[in-house]
């Protein structure tokens, strides 16, 4: 987990230092090659003490040949986020320099300023061609050339642990081990802090030779990428520092990528090849996904918890028959677009992204981008309180509950989500078709004072059932908030209701009244207007208007 890599992370110890100790470490060391953040919190969480940005991988993520056709502004974008993404050092391969003497210094202050260890860079020519293209084909550069590049590169370091690697390419261009033993020398004499001596033999006979005969006077780093099949005790014998695995985490992504896609590409399904790949959980856990998560925790408080929005669609709505034969009313269009997917662009216009539809009545039709959806299979027998309670798993800190059927300007949730009660309605003062039975009349602490801003109300009745004589302040649109210590009054709410037997018929009026009821207040914000619920026919031509801004209320 990435926690406990955090939590491994010597914290007086630099990259560079770290990257120091692995080369002249007592014993064997090696590092992973890794070409992007996220393989290189793959390589880190494996268990490899440092990293290896490849040239070839590198070069191979961005679809280019490994020839110096990505730019080196384009690597170190790269390797600033394998570093960011990372607790251990990396060691870039740098090819050449990308230049001269001057490219040399500009690179290694910017590498430094990324967080990169250390630089390895090859003694051929600018622009390079992969060490395995034709090698003997190569020219080599100037060994005094060369050398002069390496004094640049340390002067201009500002860390003194950052290292430069110096890489001889002798062996692949052919030349003898008393070459590569005399340039491998005076980079050292340069200042190099390590040198890799590189072949592409199929044995390890020419890196033996040149072992035997290495002075000891700095570390010496391989790449056995050719010689795979020599044992690493060999290498261990041989006196060497630094293993480098060098292309095996690109490789192994080509292979796993072109088998998945000529699967899905046959078959034209994804279920052949679905539980032979990662989860997205597991994309976003690598990403730092749960880190975020405790950071909004830690940092953003109440007042940057995510609201989540519980709508409660199951209904197929009396009254509505004739069109919702084959959908349930939430999913009837309106202007267009479901209801549905009315109250979920409001939600998102508000930064609410964490959306749940409780369905019943063909809830396969319920298909909202952004949408999850669960079911209440007994909808036609149980109320709102058993649809609500289908939903538990996706409540949070902050909740907003409301019904399927609405259509509402969006200054409505804007008011309640600035609401700071822990329990928040909205109620509508000029109520809904005086001509028509008022549903969910609200009864409040006082009326709805229209030049009083920001006035203190609560509910103290809603619903018809045990109803004061009194006229009711007007009607809840079926939209309530809860928050904090609120979340623990509508627990105990819903547990008292269980325990009466209430539980399985109530709806969400029922439980606001046993808030009440139990001594909890329950704020009220005043709206007139600007809000439809889609009851019948009239009602849906009337949404269809209202969508539109052809009516207000």
């Amino acid at each position: 987990m990435l926690a406990d890599i955090k939590a491994r992370t010597t914290p007086n110890k630099t990259k560079t230092r770290a990257l120091r100790d692995l080369l002249e470490s007592n014993r064997l060391e090696f590092i992973m090659e890794a070409h992007n953040g996220l393989s290189a919190r793959i390589v880190e969480e494996a268990g490899f003490a440092g990293i290896w940005a490849s040239g070839l991988a590198l070069s191979a993520a961005f679809g280019v040949r490994d020839s110096n056709e990505a730019s080196w502004t384009q690597v170190l974008e790269t390797v600033e986020f394998m570093a960011d993404a990372t607790d251990v050092p990396i060691l870039l391969d740098g090819d050449t320099g990308y230049g001269n003497f001057n490219n040399l210094r500009r690179l290694v202050n910017k590498l430094e300023s990324r967080g990169v260890a250390g630089v390895c860079i090859e003694d051929k020519l600018f622009p390079k061609t992969n060490s395995f293209i034709d090698g003997e084909r190569q020219p080599l550069a100037d060994v005094d050339e060369f050398c002069g590049k390496i004094r640049a590169g340390k002067d201009a370091q500002a860390d003194p642990d950052f290292c430069i690697v110096a890489r001889v390419e002798a062996l692949i261009a052919g030349w003898s081990v008393d070459e590569a033993l005399e340039r491998a020398k005076a980079y050292q004499q340069a200042g190099a802090d390590a040198i890799l001596i590189h072949d592409k033999a199929p044995r390890f006979d020419n890196i033996q030779k040149f072992a035997d005969r290495w002075d000891g006077s700095c570390p010496l780093v391989i790449v056995p990428t050719k010689y795979y099949s020599t044992p690493t005790d060999v290498f261990r014998a041989a006196g060497i520092s630094l293993v480098i695995w060098a292309n095996h985490t690109v490789r192994a992504s080509v292979t796993a990528m072109q088998n998945t896609v000529a699967r899905i590409y046959q078959n034209e399904t994804l279920t052949g090849v679905e539980d032979r790949i990662a989860p997205v959980s597991e994309i976003f856990r690598l990403q730092g996904d749960p880190e975020l998560r405790e950071a909004e925790k830690r940092y953003a408080g109440d007042a940057g918890a995510a609201t989540r929005a519980i709508v409660l669609a199951a209904a197929r709505g009396e009254g509505l028959e004739p069109v919702t034969e084959a959908r349930p009313k939430a999913m009837l269009e309106v202007a267009g677009k479901p209801l549905l997917r009315h109250l979920v662009d409001v939600f998102k216009q508000h930064g609410l992204h964490d959306i749940t539809a409780v369905a019943g009545y063909r809830p396969e039709t319920i298909d909202v981008a952004g949408v999850k959806v669960v079911e209440n299979p007994d909808f036609e027998t149980t109320g709102e309180l058993a649809s609500l309670d289908k939903a538990r798993e996706h409540f949070g800190d902050d909740n907003l509950i409301v019904y399927g059927d609405l259509i509402f300007r969006r200054h409505v949730l804007t008011d309640l989500l600035e609401a700071p009660g822990e329990i928040t309605v909205v109620v509508d003062s000029q109520g809904r078709r005086s001509d028509a039975p008022q549903r969910d009349p609200a009864w409040c602490s006082a009326p709805d004072d229209r030049s009083l801003f920001g006035q203190s109300v609560a509910l103290t009745h809603v619903g018809m059932d045990n109803a004061p004589d009194s006229t009711p302040n007007g009607r809840w649109i079926g939209v309530m908030r809860s928050r904090g210590e609120g979340r623990v009054w509508i627990r105990q709410a819903l547990d008292k209701l269980r325990a009466e037997g209430r539980f399985e018929t109530a709806g969400v009026p029922d439980l606001l009244n046993e808030l009440i009821a139990a001594g909890h207040r329950v704020d009220v914000i005043y709206i007139t207007g600007h809000w439809l619920d889609v009851n019948d026919l009239d009602d849906l031509r009337a949404a269809s208007e209202f969508a539109h801004g052809e009516a207000a209320s």
